[in-house]
């Protein structure tokens, strides 16, 4: 099998909750010559959602896009990397991407992470800037002054508004917002609880500019099938463990060997120190066991097939600040 086949959608004439993902080689731009015929008034466009660490970006890329494209757990930084998501119809097709949360870098797997969300700001047509009803909203105020100045389309999101005891809050955290950013337009929302995610659709797709589709018309996202199981044990590493552990982990796929009904895969998890290998292993192997027991279920529901994970835990010293380690990771091209 080929890595390089992108994820594709499910087919919508057969009713399932996973994935089905048909090998398609070369699938991540449009071949006009097979591509079926798009419509004059055709829309497409590249959605960008920025903000800040834990405010619910991935929760409500996945509940615009339909799918469980990002991994998401209640810490900061769970994504490190820019991922599309696609959103498809006979009329348009929105590209959403999903960004690491905005921060100060303390090594250089964060430098990354932040030239993944400000690159987000130059390539877009229509911006979602995210917040919360928790966060100070002058927090990096620098990047915050930079979405200010965008000309593009920029809607502001003010997330999980369940937590909010009355309108009362809400129009004032509402006005502090048109302050900001007094261009922006304002959808108070609970991702998490599907609030107003269908009027932030819809405006987006009054927003789109006339354009032929950017990708396949059956393409779920730009990333492939590796990425994916990568993603899914650095989930429940996040979820298992506390303080430096998951954030000086990475997960390397080794081999992903797919057959008609199966999948036999056998990934690395890098740390830094052999403190960290010790305390990711657990005693008896117990702690290991239980993150591969965890994702193989995960992996397994993504794809559809029955999965064999084979999991083993290396040091890498310092790994976060190797630009070597980083470009192997897929964080530096």
């Amino acid at each position: 099998m080929s890595e390089q086949r992108l994820i594709k959608a499910p087919e919508q004439t057969e009713a399932s909750d996973t994935l089905k993902l048909p090998y398609a080689i070369g699938a991540d731009s449009l071949d006009t010559a097979a591509a079926p015929q798009i419509d004059e008034g055709h829309k497409a466009g590249f959605v960008n959602i920025v903000g800040n660490p834990n405010v619910g970006k991935s929760t409500l890329m996945n509940d615009l896009v339909g799918e469980r494209i990002s991994i998401i757990t209640s810490k900061a930084q769970t994504t490190r990397h820019r991922i599309m998501g696609i959103v498809n119809t006979p009329a348009y097709q929105i590209v959403f991407s999903d960004t690491p949360g905005v921060l100060k870098p303390k090594y250089k797997l964060q430098e990354s992470m932040l030239e993944f969300s400000e690159g987000a700001l130059t390539d877009a047509d229509i911006l979602l800037y995210v917040t919360d009803v928790i966060e100070d909203p002058t927090k990096n105020r620098e990047f915050l002054d930079k979405v200010a100045r965008e000309t593009i389309p920029v809607l502001l999101v003010i997330n999980k508004i369940d937590l909010l005891s009355g309108n009362a809050a809400l129009e004032e955290l509402v006005g502090k917002w048109q302050k900001l950013l007094p261009n922006a337009e304002i959808f108070p929302t609970s991702a998490k609880e599907h609030f107003n995610v269908s009027g932030i659709l819809k405006r987006i797709i009054e927003l789109l500019p006339p354009s032929p589709p950017f990708f396949g018309k059956d393409a779920l996202t730009d990333k492939p099938a590796r990425f994916f199981v990568t993603e899914i044990i650095r989930e429940k590493i996040l979820l298992q463990y506390d303080k430096e552990i998951p954030y000086s982990a990475e997960v390397l796929v080794e081999k992903f060997d797919e057959k008609e009904t199966s999948i036999h895969i056998m990934a690395v998890i890098y740390v830094e120190r052999d403190s960290q290998k010790g305390i990711l292993i657990g005693k008896g192997g117990d702690k290991i066991k239980r993150v591969g027991i965890e994702a193989r279920k995960d992996i397994e529901k993504f794809f559809g097939k029955k999965v064999y994970l084979e999991l083993f835990v290396k040091v890498e010293k310092d790994w976060r600040n190797r630009e070597n380690k980083l470009r192997a990771f897929g964080y530096i091209e």
